[in-house]
């Protein structure tokens, strides 16, 4: 099991989506925690190094958990998504190995990850993501 952290940032009905460099599949910003690291902090480190803002601290809340089959894994391996939204400081823009910022609509739920498309389905249901 993978387990990962991810901010659902949504506006007008879209969700703001990454693409790592050498990769053609979008994802959710955030990634894999640090050893101690609680999912806040994982949250705030990842979304600073990926896409150069500060997450507000007090403004995190829980959105939900999703499993489905990791990406690039052998079948059988999961990822865990555990999201939250968020309010940030700063201007957005791809960082580190973030080659690409998008906003994506539900439309353009084949060009996400696994976990990402269940992501997109109960967003959809939620009439969050058009």
């Amino acid at each position: 099991m993978i387990d990962k952290i991810a901010w659902l940032h949504l506006v007008d009905g879209r969700i703001l989506s990454t693409r790592s460099r050498g990769k053609d599949v979008y994802y959710l910003p955030g990634g894999k925690r640090e050893p101690g690291e609680s999912d806040a902090e994982t949250l705030a480190r990842e979304i600073r190094e990926e896409l150069d803002v500060t997450i507000a601290p007090g403004s995190i809340a829980a959105a939900g958990t999703f499993e489905a089959q990791a990406d690039g894994h052998a079948a059988g391996t999961l990822v865990r998504m555990t999201c939250y939204t968020a309010g940030y400081r700063g201007a957005l823009k791809a960082s580190s190995e973030i080659e690409e910022v998008a906003w994506l609509g539900y439309a353009d739920r084949g060009r996400v990850s696994a976990v990402d498309q269940l992501i997109f389905d109960h967003l959809h249901e939620a009439g969050l993501l058009r």
